[in-house]
């Protein structure tokens, strides 16, 4: 694993008046919950368990958040696959920065983990974690491998699978993409939109989310 080189850290909007400020300055930066948006949507939270990579509790009472943008785009793709019977099963959205800092002490490696130096897309509220669901069983479609699992099985690129399986990364990646999320090339369940810079990374805690966004 590739050590830590950058000290330096980005800036981070961690309180209630800042995060105010900063979606009166630009409505687009706006978080919402998910769930207003994206209906039906399966969620299952690793990381509020022991049982992700870290084998630690990294938050609790989480909530699926996204900034609007993100969440209107996410609805689209839902639709999609709604017509054919299929729908999303959300691991992560939004995370706390000071969550990101927890993982990179586990895994310093940004292959996988986020570098605090630069922050995470879910720290920005513009990435999501997400598999696809048959809506009839409630039962996710045969993928690569696990949430969570870092190794080359999990890559894209990787073709040493059954072809049901490419199918179902496939069908994820096209309708993910259609729809103006990008891939990370070395997790089939992450994406998020481009240009990740326009938006602030935040450390709120669920909490305090829960008092903000309506």
């Amino acid at each position: 694993m590739r050590a830590q080189t950058d000290q330096s850290m980005p800036h981070v909007i961690g309180s209630i008046p800042a995060y105010t400020a900063s979606i009166a300055s630009d409505s687009d930066l706006l978080m919402v919950p998910v769930q207003n948006y994206v209906r039906p949507v399966s969620l299952q939270w690793y990381y509020a368990t022991t049982h992700n990579f870290t084998h630690r509790v990294l938050y609790h009472q989480p909530v699926a958040y996204l900034r609007k943008k993100a969440a209107l785009q996410l609805a689209a793709v839902n639709r999609e696959l709604n017509a054919h019977g299929l729908g999303l099963k959300l691991f992560d959205a939004y995370r706390p920065y000071s969550v990101t800092k927890k993982m990179w002490k586990v895994v310093p490696d940004d292959r996988y983990a986020a570098n605090p130096a630069k922050g995470s897309g879910h720290n920005r509220g513009i990435a999501v974690d997400l598999t696809i669901i048959d809506l009839r069983t409630g039962s996710e479609l045969p993928m690569p491998t696990p949430f969570d699992d870092f190794t080359e099985k999990a890559h894209h690129d990787y073709q040493q699978l059954p072809a049901e399986v490419i199918r179902n990364r496939s069908l994820l990646r096209q309708t993910m993409e259609k729809f103006g999320f990008v891939a990370l090339e070395t997790e089939w369940w992450h994406y998020s939109l481009p240009d990740p810079k326009q938006y602030p990374l935040l450390d709120l805690s669920f909490r305090q989310m829960k008092h903000l966004v309506k």
